[in-house]
């Protein structure tokens, strides 16, 4: 007699038919079958989502959720030197990959950490990510830090190296910002460079002041 359980064509068709009886599954498949559901049901939404969709979902989440996935946000931005070629060199294609090489000992590239978060946020459609420095290149020079490398296709399209090519030690958000908007990384909703302000105040103070000064030394020789 033909054993119901067999894996035919014609047991397929029977069993379509109602004329044998569902297919036994082995134990120890039921309960892989098991766990893997659980496991389904168990993980959240945002684990499986892109960057993109993860800022477009917030509005759908608890603070708990919110929390949760802001975590999970900043661990999708560490990356270690052997994923570097996957997720920088070999990112998808004409997707903007910023990548900062730091250490946790220099408080310039802390800083940077944290600018780069808030922007990784507001530019979900480029790619930051960070990587502890020596994961990658093995005796890193300290005044090279922080190092900021801008990719795209494969290609560095620009190197920020130090603390003066990254902006300076009082280095502002929105200075950040318009510094990698400038290289066309990110499309910035600022009308004009942050720093003009504070130098055409500097402009401004020191003609105030050689004003002044001519002013009284008129006075003098009269």
């Amino acid at each position: 007699m033909q054993d119901p359980n067999e894996d035919t064509e014609w047991n397929d068709i029977l069993r379509d038919f109602g004329i044998l009886p569902p297919k036994e599954v082995k134990k120890d498949m039921a309960d892989d079958l098991v766990l893997h559901l659980q496991k389904e049901t168990s993980a959240k939404p945002y684990e499986s989502m892109t960057l993109n969709q993860l800022k477009e979902a917030e509005d759908d989440f608890d603070d708990e959720d919110m929390r949760a996935m802001e975590s999970y946000r900043q661990k999708r931005l560490e990356i270690s030197g052997d994923q570097y070629v996957k997720e920088v060199t070999n990112a998808e294609k004409d997707v903007w990959v910023i990548i900062h090489l730091y250490r946790t000992s220099n408080r310039m590239c802390l800083m940077l950490n944290q600018h780069l978060s808030v922007l990784a946020r507001k530019f979900p459609e480029v790619k930051f990510l960070k990587a502890l420095v020596n994961s990658c290149i093995q005796h890193y020079h300290d005044r090279c830090l922080p190092t900021l490398f801008v990719y795209k296709n494969g290609q560095i399209q620009r190197k920020f190296i130090g603390i003066f090519e990254c902006g300076g030690v009082n280095l502002k958000l929105e200075e950040l910002e318009w510094k990698l908007a400038e290289v066309g990384a990110i499309q910035t909703d600022l009308e004009e460079n942050p720093k003009k302000q504070i130098v055409d105040m500097m402009i401004s103070s020191i003609r105030n002041t050689s004003i002044y000064d001519n002013s009284s030394g008129s006075d003098t020789k009269q």
